[in-house]
């Protein structure tokens, strides 16, 4: 069990860092472009990380089975095992232990914590929208705000002072197109709704048809405009920040393929994990990573062939029964065809004289 869980922390811990390190590289550019803040940078990677979990964890788990047990049958300390009578069914036996906290890690992260960190993480990127600061803007860059219905572009920014100047914002209302310039424009917010407020100042406000040839040109000292719709809309439904409980009475085929693949995620993880033990089987003289690149092929042939059926089942290509449930009967035959190949001591015997 110890031979098991030191590469396990130690791979899961290097795959996290790898993973959040992309991440950080994919928001820290919104971040510098000032369409994120930096916090919501720091939590949007570590939801994210959050949510990877549920694979990086089996995964973890299945690599560090086939090297524990590798180094075992290098260092010729399996031999001896089965020498002294020790079986198969033997060595499996921590094998499973230690699965069942994984699997139980994974049924929580998949159940529970996956579909509130999604739910979270669409949040956040909402809000971050929604809550636009001209102080984050670049000079010479164009931004969309609530929601994409306007587009904001300021000339210079002054973020000592938390000011832009020679700034141009358009905004569509229907069949109207409102095109504001101001030499100056200010931030601050509202005392009683919360609500940033963008203050120009010496500019024209241009209204005008897209399909008319009617509008007007209104010049002006100061005008205000919030950043936010009056009416705070709601987050689109995202079925993978749904709760589990919610899937369960759904008919849905999309929903149907998320709760399977919720299910599956940990009776996966412990097929994995015991899938390990005889792929590990190797002579001393090939090393503990003789049969890793074999254990990473049949991962990666049993994760898109579960990405498959399940997209398969949300598009109607494959009836809810049986579902993705039949790449867990492959990977059942699978393990069950190995272990009894495998042998329970080793092939040779020494003969009494």
């Amino acid at each position: 069990m110890r031979e098991i869980t030191k590469p396990t922390v130690a791979i899961c811990t290097v795959l996290v860092f790898i993973f959040g390190c992309y991440m950080a590289t994919r928001y820290l550019a919104d971040a510098v472009g000032g369409q994120l803040p930096g916090t919501t940078v720091i939590l949007l990677i570590l939801l994210r990380i959050t949510i990877a979990l549920e694979v990086l964890l089996p995964t973890t788990l299945y690599l560090s089975v086939v090297i524990a047990l590798g180094r075992l049958y290098k260092d010729s300390e399996m031999t001896a095992l089965f020498a002294c009578g020790v079986s198969t069914s033997r060595i499996m036996r921590p094998v499973f232990f230690v699965s069942l906290i994984i699997v139980a890690i994974v049924f929580s992260l998949s159940l529970y914590i996956r579909p509130w960190a999604y739910n979270q993480f669409f949040r956040l990127k909402a809000q971050a929208k929604a809550n636009f600061d001209l102080t984050r803007m670049k000079s010479g860059t164009f931004y969309r705000i609530e929601n994409g219905e306007s587009v904001i572009f300021a000339e210079k920014v002054d973020h000592q002072r938390n000011q832009a100047k020679r700034v141009f914002i358009q905004s569509g209302h229907g069949d109207n197109l409102q095109v504001i310039y101001a030499r100056r424009a200010d931030q601050h917010n509202d005392q009683l709704s919360g609500i940033p407020i963008l203050v120009f100042k010496d500019g024209f406000i241009y209204d005008f048809s897209r399909f008319g040839e009617a509008g007007r040109i209104m010049q002006f000292d100061q005008s205000a405009m919030p950043l936010e719709p009056r009416e705070n809309k709601q987050l689109e439904y995202e079925i993978k920040a749904a709760s589990t409980v919610n899937l369960v009475s759904s008919k849905n085929l999309a929903e149907t393929a998320e709760l399977q693949w919720r299910l599956s995620t940990p009776l996966a993880t412990l097929f994995l994990a015991l899938l390990g033990v005889p792929l590990s089987r190797s002579s001393p003289r090939r090393g503990k990573y003789a049969k890793v690149m074999t254990a990473v092929l049949i991962f990666a042939v049993y994760y898109n062939l579960s990405a498959m059926a399940k997209k398969w089942v949300e598009q109607g290509i494959l009836n809810p029964i049986p579902g993705i449930w039949w790449v867990q009967i492959m990977l059942a035959g699978l393990l069950a065809l190995l272990l009894w190949r495998s042998p329970m001591a080793p092939r040779w015997q020494i003969k009494k004289s």
